[in-house]
């Protein structure tokens, strides 16, 4: 088991690395940097510097080698959020947000994939606000979480310029268990694919999660 495991894990690893090295030379195909700054909502620094806001945080990208770093921080930023960072600067098509929420099944794929989307993104969070709703706001503000208006306790979390990622809790009683979902703006299709979304709900989850204070 435990080298299946490690099979599994090591995979995975693989996998990242290479989605890494194919959106590093999707961001070198881009002639005109300044223009998908204007299309992304990233600051063009100089022709060797951009930076781009994920998760509340400003995140430095040095071209044309293409580094990736926290703003003053040696820390390494993990894999996937390089990735993340990446595609959505690519991709990133400059549509207005519509206010008009989505879920993910809604998505290209997402009725195919919600069943995984469920247990990485939606299980957790569930699981670990359902019986304390109001906890979510304390934590997402970490994040730069807004309270919203949606369900019982919701709050607004702008991954990107582009992309706020809407959380919502329903409270259960004696007969219902608590409920919970993840909402889109319906452009996000324009910065993200949809295995993207995926991987950002399931990291914003974890993060909040992680942000719990222990008892």
């Amino acid at each position: 088991m435990k080298n299946r495991h490690s099979s599994s894990h090591g995979s995975r690893e693989q996998g990242f690395e290479l989605s890494y090295k194919l959106a590093r030379e999707q961001l070198a195909k881009i002639s005109d940097i300044e223009k998908q700054c204007r299309k992304s909502g990233a600051r063009y620094v100089d022709p060797t510097k951009i930076i781009i806001d994920y998760l509340n945080k400003p995140y430095h990208i040095t071209l044309p080698d293409i580094e990736i770093s926290l703003e003053d921080s040696k820390v390494e930023v993990p894999l996937k959020d390089k990735i993340l960072l990446l595609h959505y600067f690519t991709l990133a098509k400059d549509t207005p947000a519509t206010g008009i929420l989505i879920t993910y099944k809604q998505l290209p794929g997402g009725i195919s994939y919600f069943p995984a989307f469920s247990q990485r993104a939606i299980a957790p969070f569930v699981n670990h606000f359902g019986k304390n709703p109001e906890l979510l706001i304390k934590v997402a503000a970490k994040l730069g979480g807004r309270e919203a208006e949606y369900g019982d306790v919701s709050v607004n979390v702008n991954a990107f310029d582009r992309v706020p990622i809407t959380l919502v809790l329903w409270r259960g009683d004696e007969e219902l268990a608590p409920n919970g979902n993840i909402l889109f703006d319906a452009n996000i299709s324009d910065y993200l694919s949809t295995e993207d979304v995926t991987v950002l709900s399931e990291t914003i989850v974890w993060k909040l999660v992680k942000d719990i204070p222990s008892t």
